[in-house]
């Protein structure tokens, strides 16, 4: 995969696994590619670019097997990207269906989408301006769940795209994103949709795992599919009709007020809409969510859905005089406005009240039955097993067995690095193995670099790791962290030119080097960059793409000159900032 694909990569350079099916092995590469592996060999059999073009679209998801098919989406919601789900034929990469999940040009009609005509008709009435000039988002990066009972693929929508509904004029619902959408297996048709989100704004995605099961509800035994998103409400719906059973919030929630016990429709609270108050808004949760993409995990024998849950508040505010470029997040938020001031008080603050836990949920009761409280969001997947356990590694570095009725820690092994994947299990001649794969990276990191240290998670080691009962290994001495020490050059610049300059960070470049300039460790620091010491360097960088082979490619279609020096001033007056901040 070129390195180049950084720049239309929200989140990180992530693959969240592979598909087995007959004799090949699936995987979809970050740049838009589906690829047929043979399992015995690794030799390619068929390559296929699946993506509408690798300019606004990525793949981070995994592939799902349905009925002799390779279903797969794509990443892109930040971006120009209108969502779909497509199913492929294993044998030679042929399309066989495609669902998608934004209508496209009314002057062009709809009868371009086959027996989901009157699907993407209806979903026209809810969107406002020329929403599809941006593609509209609503992309299927993960959640795929087949249901052979109804045979239903149903799956998870992005949030719309621009995230502030004022920058390109979108009014209404928006459908179908921040959805569950539900279409028959065989043909890709339209059966049902819940809109958990409408009209979203804060980037809050439906595309986190959901879970089917029958599960007692009233009295009575029902076939559904819970959920638990971002917007952080744990919903219950038929999965036969879709019909709304329950929505409850498992977090603190300000953005709603209020979800209707009828429709499942939220109420918004006036002020969580930024672009209409023109304030920022810091909402619970925030747009990392109150569950990103780690799985949760359901057990039939408690009744309890396990979720990795973050704590973590986010800013939003609308950008004045926003317009889309062709380069870069095009959400319509002004990043500088609302970045993280270089003021111990605050910052002590934020990372105070930025935690995680892991929630087991009673579906039934609709209530906690235990939480542990963990350093740190975005800690990894959950595993919960037949045996009474949970298993769970941590943004701190630990991987733990918990009882799955009670929440008793029982174990843990000390990872060196942090933890965001899920564990597995298998058995080989009846002895049972718990595998799971540790290492750090993704929105955390990259979005929040001053408050990722929080449970140390800058250190990233990427492994393997294969646990039994009895088992006397243990790994290797971790290597030092690497301490860096701010020596910026002094700030010769203007004030206006170093807030211009941090505009333009908080647009371009805050996505891959962090939050205020502070890098989380995946990518770049670029407060200790030697080339903020050259206006020369920088702009050879920045408009130049002298270092796109690396994944920094050129921003001139979107950056002059003059703003190459606004942002490198942007860049020396905070690494003095926190230089003095640091030594007091």
């Amino acid at each position: 995969v070129p390195r180049e694909t950084l720049v239309r990569t929200c989140c990180d350079a992530v693959n969240r696994g592979v598909a087995l099916y007959g004799d090949k092995l699936f995987v979809a590469a970050l740049d838009g590619r589906l690829i047929a592996l043979d399992q015995m060999t690794g030799k390619v059999i068929w390559s296929k670019v699946t993506v509408p073009n690798q300019t606004d679209y990525t793949i981070t998801g995994a592939p799902r097997i349905v009925k002799g098919r390779v279903l797969i989406g794509a990443a892109g919601s930040e971006y120009k990207a209108r969502g779909y789900l497509a199913a492929y034929d294993p044998e030679t990469g042929k399309e066989v269906w495609r669902f998608n999940t934004v209508p496209g040009n009314p002057a062009k009609g709809f009868g371009v989408e086959g027996v989901n005509k009157a699907a993407h008709e209806a979903a026209a009435k809810t969107w406002g301006n020329k929403w599809w000039t941006l593609g509209g988002g609503g992309t299927v990066w993960d959640s795929i769940t087949y249901d052979p009972e109804t045979n239903l693929v149903l799956f998870g929508t992005g949030n719309a795209e621009p995230w502030n509904p004022a920058a390109n004029g979108r009014e209404g619902d928006s459908l179908y994103t921040s959805s569950i959408v539900a279409v028959n297996a065989d043909t890709g048709q339209y059966a049902w949709h819940f809109q958990e989100t409408p009209e979203d704004r804060w980037d809050f995605d439906s595309d986190q795992q959901i879970t089917i099961a029958d599960v007692m509800i009233g009295g009575e035994k029902r076939h559904v599919a819970m959920h638990a998103p971002k917007n952080g409400h744990v919903y219950v719906l038929d999965v036969k009709t879709g019909k709304f059973l329950s929505a409850t919030p498992w977090v603190p929630v300000n953005w709603a007020t209020k979800i209707d016990p009828e429709t499942g429709r939220p109420t918004i609270n006036p002020d969580a809409q930024y672009e209409k108050t023109g304030k920022p808004f810091v909402s619970l949760p925030g747009a990392v969510g109150a569950h990103s993409w780690q799985p949760q995990s359901y057990s039939p024998k408690t009744g309890y859905l396990y979720i990795p849950t973050n704590l973590a508040a986010f800013p939003y505010m609308a950008a004045a005089g926003w317009k889309p470029t062709d380069i870069g997040f095009q959400t319509g938020l002004d990043g500088y406005a609302v970045a993280m001031p270089a003021d111990a008080k605050v910052q002590a603050g934020a990372k105070a009240a930025t935690t995680g836990q892991l929630v087991a949920w009673d579906v039934a009761n609709r209530k906690p039955a235990w939480k542990v409280d963990l350093k740190g969001p975005s800690n990894g997947g959950v595993l919960s097993t037949a045996g009474n356990l949970v298993f769970q590694g941590t943004a701190s570095g630990e991987f733990v067995a918990y009882t799955a009725n009670r929440g008793e820690r029982l174990w843990s092994f000390p990872a060196q690095t942090g933890i965001i994947a899920a564990p597995m299990t298998y058995a080989i001649d009846g002895e049972q193995y718990v595998a799971i794969m540790v290492g750090w990276g993704g929105v955390w990191d990259i979005a929040t670099g001053v408050l990722a240290d929080k449970a140390g998670t800058t250190r990233n080691i990427s492994r393997l790791l294969v646990f039994k009962l009895g088992a006397k290994g243990q790994l290797p001495e971790a290597p030092p962290m690497n301490q860096m020490v701010l020596d910026p050059p002094p700030f010769t610049g203007t004030t206006a030119q170093a807030t211009k300059g941090g505009q333009l960070y908080g647009r371009y470049c805050s996505v891959c080097h962090g939050d205020a300039a502070v890098s989380g460790g995946l990518n770049p620091d670029l407060r200790h960059s030697a080339i903020i010491n050259s206006a020369d360097a920088l702009k050879a960088v920045v408009i130049g793409g002298q270092l796109h082979e690396l994944g920094m490619v050129s921003f001139k279609s979107a950056l002059k000159p003059a703003d190459a020096e606004a942002i490198r001033m942007y860049l020396i007056k905070r690494a003095n900032e926190d230089k003095a901040l640091a030594s007091r």
